[in-house]
């Protein structure tokens, strides 16, 4: 089985190639070039270095975000044509849920963050049953501190692992520090998750559930700023 997976979520996004759930191709997003410049060519050498090409191709892995409006939108509309023109499947991931797999399931919660921007984060935690993860609520766009306590209220004192691209937006909040002293960790997720998604969207697949090509869309969470701006503009200057 061949799987292609992308992650154009936000800056620090990837491109995974995985055969028979092994990654023979990874690809990463890492020199802040735009998205619809980036991903078909790195689409193309991922696919070189797999010795496949597209219509061999058996599952396409898609990130839904939450993330970035430009970013995920070229990713989301690149998978749809591929599964139009290739009569490809498709799994549509949370890119949270994907984090938080690495959380393991030795613990009873994890929970998932990264930068939002304007000094917020996107969050999400979930809670390990019977060998897989279900979510906990929704997903957030939220501050810091406001996410550490949601995840402390749910959690209470049971252990928490925390999944995260940007720890040092969580690690010095009280609370956090008052968890850590009581057995929470905190685990730096590294910056390819291309192949996580795979991997997900694989297990989905395994299942049957399949993403519907036409009705498939991003977890944006938040608006986009062009949207913000735009409603929040004065009648005439749109």
């Amino acid at each position: 089985m061949i799987t292609l997976a992308i992650d154009t979520s936000e800056a620090r996004g990837s491109v995974a190639i995985l055969r028979n759930g092994v990654v023979v191709a990874r690809k990463v997003h890492d020199n802040g070039s735009d998205y619809s410049g980036w991903l078909l060519p790195q689409v193309d050498r991922s696919l070189t270095e797999a010795s496949a090409k597209m219509a061999d191709v058996d599952l396409l892995a898609v990130s839904t975000g939450p993330g970035s409006f430009t970013g995920l939108r070229v990713g989301l509309t690149s998978v749809k044509a591929w599964a139009e023109v290739y009569k490809k499947r498709i799994v549509g991931v949370s890119r949270l849920e994907a984090m938080a797999r690495l959380g393991g399931y030795v613990q009873s919660f994890v929970a998932s963050c990264y930068d939002a921007q304007r000094g917020q984060i996107f969050g999400g935690l979930y809670r390990n049953a019977g060998g897989g993860l279900e979510r906990v609520g929704d997903e957030f766009v939220i501050s810091p501190d406001e996410f550490v306590q949601f995840v402390d209220r749910q959690a209470g004192r049971e252990v928490v692992t925390w999944v995260t691209l940007d720890p040092e937006m969580i690690r010095d909040t009280a609370t956090l520090q008052q968890r850590i002293t009581s057995g929470d960790r905190i685990a730096l997720c590294p910056n390819y998750l291309a192949e996580i998604i795979g991997a997900v969207a694989e297990e989905k697949a395994a299942r049957s559930e399949f993403s519907d090509p036409v009705t498939l869309d991003a977890n944006y969470v938040r608006r986009s700023d062009a949207e913000i701006f735009w409603k929040g503009s004065p009648a005439g200057v749109r």
